[in-house]
């Protein structure tokens, strides 16, 4: 691999002939990790020299040993680095992603050895929240769960509860962020808005309360019936394709990693136009993400 090149597309064939052994993966590492220069991490110097490992730097100054993996997302993962690639790869890559029932069967791993590492991906997946939906933007409130007897309209029950924005563009729709609220209160709406929403946005909403103390932040926000989501006919296809791709490709998860699963589907569906620079994007993240244990 040459210098400053990294890996782009979603072809597998490609994608298996140009990370073939361990030794591609770790010097692939090292050229992200260390892509802007050297600095010891213990005491800030810049000159180095090669240290034990494979791609390793070693501070002339204070001697300490730095491997590409050390300090990122794979540090002391309890398997080869070279599938770690390959499971981030059809994480990433794969239109719908993989559950960790087939990356288990694919990879010869245990479930919950995929489970864990997916978790990890998953967390840095998350938005930056550098990048708020502007223009005119339409928000909603939905369940993840079946019907329960007895509980309609905004009773929760046993399901969970997702608030999602959808940005609506001249072609289409654009960008979308989600997140998993423990109830219809504007005190739970308002670090979402905050969050992900400009002030300047055009923002439709349906006429539910929650809403109303919103509008002294967002002074755009209009509220108007839903009517079954008639009225936001975008949104609500969003919906039902990110409840799709939960019942058919992960089947179930639980309310303490829904917001996992949630950060997975929008960190791929806000880059749909650009799914060669995929896997390049989430291995610089893991690599810039501090070890999660």
């Amino acid at each position: 691999m040459d210098a400053k090149v990294y890996f782009r597309g979603v072809n597998s064939l490609n994608f298996y002939n140009y990370f073939k052994t361990e030794e591609d993966c770790y010097k692939y590492l090292a050229q992200l990790k260390w892509d802007s220069g050297y600095k010891c991490k213990r005491c800030g110097y810049d000159k180095y020299c090669t240290g034990k490992k494979p791609h390793s730097k070693r501070c002339i100054k204070c001697t300490h040993d730095e491997s590409p993996t050390a300090r990122t997302v794979f540090d002391k993962i309890k398997f080869p680095i070279l599938i770690a690639f390959h499971v981030a790869f059809k994480i990433s890559a794969r239109k719908k992603g993989m559950s960790t029932l087939e990356l288990s069967r694919e990879f010869g791993l245990r479930q919950k050895t995929c489970w864990e590492f997916k978790r990890k991906i998953q967390r840095v997946m998350e938005s930056s929240k550098r990048y708020k939906l502007n223009g005119s933007v339409q928000v909603d409130e939905f369940f993840i769960g079946g019907p329960e007897d007895d509980q309609r309209g905004r009773s929760k029950g046993k399901k969970r509860i997702v608030i999602v924005a959808l940005e609506i563009v001249k072609n289409g729709v654009g960008r979308a962020y989600a997140k998993v609220i423990n109830d219809f209160s504007s005190e739970e709406f308002f670090p979402f808005f905050n969050d992900y929403i400009s002030k300047d946005a055009k923002i439709q909403t349906d006429e539910w309360n929650g809403y109303i103390p919103i509008k002294e932040s967002f002074p755009k926000l209009k509220q108007k019936p839903s009517d079954g989501g008639k009225n936001f006919p975008e949104l609500h296809i969003h919906i039902m394709n990110l409840k799709g791709w939960l019942r058919g490709i992960h089947h179930h998860c639980s309310e303490e990693h829904l917001q996992g699963y949630l950060n997975e589907y929008h960190f791929r569906y806000n880059r749909r136009n650009s799914m060669d620079g995929l896997f390049e994007i989430l291995l610089k993240r893991m690599v810039a993400e501090k070890p999660i244990r």
